[in-house]
């Protein structure tokens, strides 16, 4: 946990560095882009078939039958957004986090090994490692992708939407994030090793990051409450989505880099060990010691 711990507080000082600041505006540019023309496209029409899911649901018009009056009809307006909200929230949350592990994470993590990790020496990289990251970020986007679908019926009930979203997301982040912190300086047979070992503490990494992932969509919903504020607000909460995911990036950068090179030292301290007990000569075997001479026999005196 020292390391954990160690690796946040780094982590935390090196997100607010001008530099990576100014890196989350190309990610936020794309994921603008991306949502004001979904939104401009098909927004409306979402929101009207959320409206119409609420309608149509059974236990909901039971509840607002049992509010009945304005109360009703205020609950319904907040609804139908909410549930906007709640399906729009993990496809934004998935190209942030893509985004960033393509535009930023190569960036900061030159920045963390030049200021941090000099030393350590680039055992990866790479065209290969650029497009094993791609196709590992991906695969694991996919799998992340048919959980979620998997997982959304359960969401209509109130703890388990506060649960199996941030679990999942924690582990696309632990396996996208650990890849990537990892491709550049370790070979293949390093990283399985390292990510074998430090397993829990890089899935608890990624659930607190899967967390912090998912605290912005109050801001995205406040967009889509309060219509005056929503050009306001949106961006707000795709910009701090990024700034969330680069912040994890950092995190699992320092802690990688530093179990990486914990655990070459320990490999090379191994070797050298090994090295020294086939250089030494072995001890010749000890001789049995030598009996004394045999005396003469004495003769007796009647022999004489």
């Amino acid at each position: 946990m020292r390391a954990v711990i160690d690796a946040f507080w780094r982590a935390l000082a090196d997100s607010f560095r001008p530099r990576v600041l100014l890196l989350t505006l190309a990610p936020l540019a794309v994921m603008l882009l991306l949502a004001l023309g979904a939104g401009y496209l098909w927004g409306a029409a979402a929101l009207a078939w959320a409206q119409g899911w609420v309608n149509g649901a059974g236990w909901l018009t039971w509840m607002l039958g049992w509010l009945g009056g304005d109360a009703a009809g205020q609950v319904e307006s907040v609804l139908a957004p909410l549930v906007l909200v709640a399906l729009v929230t993990p496809l934004v949350v998935l190209g942030a986090l893509l985004l960033v592990a393509l535009l930023m994470t190569p960036a900061m993590l030159r920045l963390v090994a030049r200021r941090r990790f000099p030393q350590l020496e680039r055992l990866g990289g790479g065209a290969a490692a650029w497009a094993g990251s791609v196709a590992h970020s991906l695969g694991a986007t996919a799998v992340a992708l048919l959980a979620l679908v998997v997982s959304i019926p359960f969401w209509l009930v109130p703890p388990l939407i506060l649960v199996l979203p941030p679990l999942i997301f924690g582990w696309l982040t632990y396996r996208v994030m650990s890849y990537d912190a990892l491709a550049e300086h370790a070979t293949a047979a390093e990283r399985r090793a390292l990510m074998r070992r430090h397993r829990v503490p890089l899935l608890v990494l990624g659930i607190v990051s899967g967390y912090l992932g998912a605290a912005p969509a109050v801001v995205w919903a406040s967009g889509l409450l309060f219509a005056a504020l929503f050009w306001v607000l949106v961006p707000v909460a795709i910009w701090i989505y990024t700034w969330a995911f680069a912040f994890s990036s950092l995190w699992f950068t320092h802690y990688c880099l530093n179990a990486l090179q914990a655990q070459r030292g320990q490999a090379q301290a191994a070797t050298k060990t090994e090295a020294k007990v086939v250089a030494t000569p072995s001890a010749p075997a000890a001789l049995p010691p030598a009996s004394p001479p045999a005396s003469p026999p004495e003769s007796h005196p009647d022999e004489r």
